[in-house]
């Protein structure tokens, strides 16, 4: 079993920045895949970023050159980095970890985007 704590949401205006951060219980080094999506209020969940234990990423077109995605392996950590926020950007946004076949997530940090 793996747990994954989120934290670095919260309410920012818009043009601002937030990190949030991705606590694993145990060692990420065999996690295959680790990554962001987040869920606005009667949307679907959506990817955001995913970083692969090859540490070639992926980010969906709504965030790229805005957003960045490390994954540290010493510190069993994924964090994102969110510049540039607009209102949209708004949403719940869950940490999930791919290990073979098996998938985590998170239970979520909530990001506001408001003036």
């Amino acid at each position: 079993q793996v747990q994954l704590v989120e934290s670095g949401g919260g309410l920012v205006q818009p043009g601002g920045s937030l990190r949030l951060s991705c606590a694993a219980s145990r060692s990420i080094v065999s996690f295959n895949m680790m990554g962001w999506y987040r869920q606005a209020p009667g949307k679907q969940r959506e990817l955001v970023a995913e970083v692969a234990d090859d540490g070639s990423v992926n980010y969906a077109d709504s965030v790229k050159g805005r957003f960045t995605i490390s994954r540290d392996n010493s510190k069993n950590t994924v964090a994102l980095q969110m510049n540039n926020l607009k209102p949209e950007d708004t949403a719940v946004y869950y940490c999930k970890a791919k290990i073979v076949w098996r998938l985590y997530w998170g239970q979520g940090t909530q990001v506001t985007v408001s003036a």
